[in-house]
C-alpha cells in the first residue's frame, strides 16, 4: 500500500488553495505512450490519493528522456530544518511560485508533470438549511487522455543524511468549469509544452509562467460524486460514480 503520512482523513485543510485529491489508474501502457515514458517505477492503481501520499511524477533524465518516479506529495525545500513543511506545501500558486522561497528554486531549475486520470474539488452547496461540501470528479472531455498537472520537485536531506524527494502541485484561477465548484483548479498543461517545462535547462521565466493558466474549458468534463471520496481512507472506482 503507497504511504501516507498525517494527513486528515477529511477534506478540510486550506481548501481555497489547493488541489487536494486526485485520481490515478492508468492503464500503465497508455500512460507510457501518452507521457513518452523511457522507464517507470512501480506504482499501485489509486482513486483517492491525498497529499503525503507516495504519488508519481514524470521528469526528464539527462542521456534517458522522461521518467516515471515515486516521490512524496508535499514539498521540503532543501533549506528546511525539518520536514514538517511538507504539510503546508502541497500546492503553489501560480501568481507567486516564481518569487517564493518555498518554490523559487524549484520553479527555476526542477520542474515536473504528475499524471492523473482526474481530480476532486469540492463546492460548498446548502441544503435544508445547512451547508456541506459536494465533491466533484473532473476529468479530461476525452477518456483517452490524462491530465497532466504542472509539477515542482525538491530533494532535501534528513537529519540522518537520507535524500528525500517531494512534489508540489501549481494552481491557478478557475475557468468556466471549474468556477461554479471551486476558486482554484490545478495548472493542466497541455503536451505541446512537455518538453520545455521539464527541461532543466529551460530557465525563461516570464515564458514559463505564461503556461500557468486556466485550460480550455472544452478539455474537461466534471460531475457531482459521493461524499465517501472525502474520507482519504476510502478507495476503488466506485468513488468515480456519478452521485
Amino acid at each position: 500500500m503507497p504511504q501516507r503520512i498525517g494527513y486528515p482523513s477529511v477534506f478540510n485543510r486550506n481548501s481555497s488553495l489547493m488541489c487536494g485529491r486526485y485520481a490515478l489508474y492508468g492503464p500503465l501502457s497508455r500512460l507510457t505512450e501518452y507521457f513518452d515514458l523511457q522507464t517507470c517505477a512501480d506504482w499501485e492503481a489509486r482513486y483517492n490519493i491525498a497529499p503525503q501520499s507516495a504519488i508519481l511524477v514524470v521528469r526528464d533524465r539527462t542521456g534517458i528522456g522522461r521518467v516515471g518516479q515515486m516521490v512524496k506529495w508535499g514539498l521540503i525545500p532543501r533549506w528546511a530544518k525539518n520536514a514538517a513543511i511538507s504539510q503546508k506545501l502541497n500546492n503553489a500558486r501560480a501568481e507567486t511560485v516564481a518569487e517564493k522561497p518555498s518554490f523559487k528554486a524549484s520553479f527555476e531549475r526542477h520542474r515536473c508533470l504528475i499524471p492523473a486520470n482526474g481530480f476532486y474539488e469540492w463546492q460548498a452547496v446548502s441544503a435544508e438549511g445547512k451547508a456541506r461540501k459536494q465533491p466533484w470528479f473532473v476529468r479530461p472531455a476525452n477518456d483517452e487522455d490524462f491530465f497532466a498537472f504542472a509539477g515542482l520537485l525538491a530533494v532535501w536531506t534528513s537529519p540522518e543524511g537520507q535524500d528525500v524527494v517531494t512534489a508540489c502541485v501549481i494552481t491557478t484561477t478557475p475557468n468556466a468549469v471549474m468556477a461554479p465548484i471551486h476558486e482554484r483548479m490545478p495548472v493542466l498543461l497541455p503536451r505541446q509544452h512537455f518538453d520545455a517545462w521539464l527541461d532543466p535547462a529551460m530557465r525563461d521565466s516570464e515564458a514559463l509562467r505564461a503556461w500557468l493558466v486556466p485550460a480550455a474549458d472544452d478539455a474537461m468534463r466534471a460531475y457531482p460524486v459521493s461524499s465517501r471520496v472525502s474520507n482519504a481512507r476510502n478507495e476503488g472506482p466506485e468513488l468515480l460514480e456519478v452521485a
